[in-house]
């Protein structure tokens, strides 16, 4: 009586390196370049990392007109997508006095500057404190 012996083969996982996303602060500056090549006007980076899970990062920047908004957007979409970032949404597009672009991590904020003024994103959105004038008796 002869025993037959199966090898039984060990199943190895190879775990291949999971598509990591390029970190936010380089995801920012290549959307802050994009923002700077187009002539955005009055840029700020805001962190709401401690406001929110929807983004880390919120940048705000205003246009001269609708078609300079409009072509902002439009560039910093092109240069996100050459790093390898889809943007996940962009709004406004049409009317060109407010575009958002999702890239996830990060939300871009393009704006005419009555349109940023009457919102106001970077007061709703700043976490710096406010010195408040003392009251008077």
């Amino acid at each position: 009586m002869t025993e037959k012996r199966t090898k039984t083969k060990r199943r190895t996982s190879v775990t291949t390196p999971k598509k990591t996303r390029k970190q936010p602060d380089a995801l920012t500056e290549i959307a802050i370049a994009a923002l700077e090549d187009m002539k955005a006007i009055n840029v700020k980076v805001l962190d709401v990392r401690k406001l929110t899970d929807v983004a880390d990062t919120m940048i705000v920047a205003t246009g001269t007109s609708d078609r300079h908004v409009k072509s902002i957007a439009g560039r910093l979409v092109e240069r996100c997508r050459q790093a390898g970032h889809r943007p996940y949404g962009i709004e406004g597009e049409r009317e060109g006095e407010w575009v958002l672009v999702d890239l996830q991590d990060l939300i871009v904020h393009v704006m005419l500057p009555r349109i940023r003024e009457f919102y106001g994103l970077e007061k709703l959105w700043d976490l710096r404190p406010t010195l408040r004038a003392p009251r008077l008796a």
